[in-house]
């Protein structure tokens, strides 16, 4: 954050998500929260390309005392970059589901700012949604204490009984 506000140029050692590390020098413009994760917006001075790094696979970073002039980030704003940069990264994966709830109920218990709810009558509605995490999707929906069916992916519902079998475990009084 320091080196963000300085304009203080970082050298790090970044693994991408085949697990290949790398060592990087890079203008830090901005640090961003979106979904569970935090990155960093910098320009890579080695690739002279602006890049989002996740902040978890950063290691070992250090100022070089090399101050810089800002640049101009190719979006509005940190945010807007991170946002369009994951859009092109991630494999798009879709979950439908069938919501035993009017569409106006699911609103109220679902953060829609993620999803898009389509009422089917006055009593379901569709929910989609294109998580980054089958697990945490699968965490939300089960919170919401509706009804509901997963239409897909079928690696959704293997996720539900997974989570339904630990759950039903540890519910079991101690020794049974």
């Amino acid at each position: 954050a320091a080196a963000c506000r300085d304009r203080e140029r970082l050298r790090f050692a970044y693994r991408d998500s085949g697990g290949a590390e790398t060592r990087r020098a890079a203008d830090p413009h901005g640090l961003v929260s979106a979904g569970r994760r935090w990155y960093l917006v910098a320009f890579d001075t080695g690739r002279s390309e602006w890049r989002t790094f996740r902040v978890d696979r950063l290691t070992s970073p250090l100022p070089t005392g090399v101050r810089f002039p800002p640049r101009d980030l190719p979006a509005e704003d940190a945010a807007a970059f991170v946002t369009r940069s994951l859009s092109r990264s991630r494999p798009p994966q879709r979950a439908e589901l069938l919501v035993h709830a009017s569409a106006a109920e699911l609103a109220d218990r679902f953060r829609v700012t993620d999803a898009e709810v389509e009422p089917v009558d006055d009593r379901t509605c569709v929910l989609r949604t294109a998580p980054d995490s089958l697990e945490w999707t699968a965490l939300r929906i089960a919170y919401l204490d509706l009804g509901f069916e997963v239409r897909e992916p079928a690696e959704l519902r293997d996720r539900l009984a997974a989570m339904a079998a630990r759950l039903s475990a540890a519910a079991r009084p101690p020794g049974t």
